[in-house]
């Protein structure tokens, strides 16, 4: 039996927002064939963005995002390691890192790093985009973006990243639908 096309339904979420393949409905000769995969045939949709990471220029750590399950023994260790391959290279070099499996992208805009680790098939110039992006909502919310506003604003940075990447996929690039539901929050309070 040949199968002229394949479409693929999402029937359920797990946790960590990992997607699950349920059910494959093929058509077959004009009719309509449901197949269930088996659970050892499970498989999880590709994320691009592993984690978002926003350092100081001594290297401590501000804000942590991390879109697949890590240990904290492991993100200390990556966070560790990674923070300081991206500090340690002068302005002259590129903005992008291999490391392990990932793709580091980094961008320091005045006293901070932001750092992005992605797949090694990520497009690096549109994660720098991305980056540039989420400095441009911040500075939209916060006036101009300091290391004390995500210190002291830590919810709201983490609203804001929320807002535009889900389970690693860039979702919004509106400045305005981002900060939507945080005006919203701060006239309410």
């Amino acid at each position: 039996m040949h199968a002229s096309f394949v479409f693929v339904l999402v029937k359920y979420r797990c946790s960590f927002s990992l997607y699950f393949l349920h059910s494959i409905v093929l058509c077959v000769g004009g009719s309509i064939v449901l197949r269930r995969i088996s659970r050892r045939r499970e498989l999880r949709l590709k994320m691009g963005i592993r984690f978002v990471l926003m350092v100081n220029k001594q290297g401590q750590t501000r804000l942590a995002q991390y879109y697949e399950y890590l240990t904290l023994e492991e993100r200390r260790t990556l966070e560790g390691e990674i923070v300081r391959k991206c500090l340690a290279r002068n302005e002259q070099q590129c903005s992008f890192v291999e490391h392990r499996t990932y793709k580091i992208v980094y961008r320091r805009y005045a006293s901070l790093f932001f750092l992005v680790g992605v797949d090694n098939d990520e497009n690096e110039l549109a994660i720098l985009e991305f980056i540039h992006l989420l400095v441009e909502t911040m500075d939209r919310h916060f006036g101009n973006v300091c290391e004390l506003d995500i210190m002291f604003h830590l919810e709201k940075a983490h609203f804001m990243l929320e807002e535009m990447v889900m389970n690693g996929c860039i979702v919004e690039t509106s400045k305005a639908n981002i900060l939507a539901p945080i005006q919203l929050m701060d006239k309410s309070s």
